[in-house]
């Protein structure tokens, strides 16, 4: 029992298996140990509170309204783990199924009370979300910076231990980086991943909350924002080669007179033609340059 109560106690470090962060393996784990003992009890569905670290924040309610329909049925399939609180419990993991048993008009649910850490409750409630939920892209972008902050690692190593590629895992946290208006239309599944994967390379807010808008107005499809994105590139490149054009045409028409040859200023660089060694000395020479010395 003590080297049991002892090894769950480890946290984290169990969720590591050969192949990674598993949350199955721990909730297995500590089912297992909780029946051993007669750990599972029942707990008035009005002593439990949500999870404060719960990175899911959108429920869908008819999937809710299935899993009700099943515990009413057939009862909650497995014990919710919760964690004593100075005012009743905390869920750690399963609050679809404390949801869901509110729906279903239970009064109370069958529990395990574990005492996990803060952080703990946090990394195990993110890593329940991770595999089991579909989250939106922005609840698995805010999950996977918890983890990398809470556990101190990289996103390489992040992504070996949840099983995604390198570059998912970056290309998800980049979301973060949106303004929470467009975040919160990725989140409410207004725009998809795709969408917002598009608007994380632009640097100018307004107008990725312009685009953004669009999307959602004249349903544009992610091949659609890409190609308006471009354009608007192409359309500020151009214009940016017009005033640098512009703003030099000055200084390329004075050292055309002064040289007496074609000058060009472009890209941050000034090119002089020549027709031969002799036109080359006498460039040089009108610039006072002397090669000799």
């Amino acid at each position: 029992m003590n080297e049991k109560r002892k090894a769950l106690g480890k946290g984290l470090e169990q969720l590591f298996s050969e192949g990674g962060l598993n949350f199955d393996n721990l909730e297995t784990s500590i089912i297992e140990d909780a029946k051993n003992n007669n750990l599972i009890e029942e707990i008035p569905l009005s002593e439990l509170r949500a999870n404060p670290y719960q990175p899911r924040k959108i429920f869908d309610e008819s999937s809710l309204n299935e899993l009700a329909s099943s515990i009413k049925e057939h009862g909650v399939f497995q014990p919710i783990i919760v964690k004593k609180s100075i005012k009743g419990y905390e869920i750690i993991a399963g609050e679809r199924r404390f949801r869901a048993s509110k729906i279903a008009g239970l009064t109370s649910i069958p529990a395990i009370v574990k005492d996990f850490s803060d952080e703990e409750m946090m990394q195990i409630s993110l890593l329940e979300n991770l595999q089991r939920e579909n989250l939106t892209a922005i609840e698995e972008a805010k999950a996977y910076k918890s983890i990398i902050e809470s556990m101190n690692i990289t996103q390489d190593e992040l992504s070996k231990k949840v099983g995604k590629s390198r570059s998912h895992i970056t290309n998800i946290l980049g979301l973060l980086k949106l303004p929470k208006s467009v975040q919160d239309m990725v989140l409410y599944n207004k725009i998809s991943m795709g969408h917002a994967r598009v608007l994380s390379k632009l640097d100018d807010i307004e107008k990725q909350e312009d685009l953004a808008q669009r999307v959602i107005d004249e349903d544009l499809s992610v091949r659609s924002l890409e190609n308006l994105v471009s354009s608007s590139h192409e359309k500020l490149s151009n214009k940016n080669r017009v005033v640098r054009s512009n703003e030099y045409k000055h200084i390329e028409t004075y050292l055309k007179e002064k040289l007496g040859t074609n000058v060009k200023i472009s890209n941050d660089k000034i090119t002089i033609k020549f027709s031969s060694v002799h036109d080359l000395n006498r460039i040089l020479e009108i610039m006072n340059i002397d090669i000799n010395e």
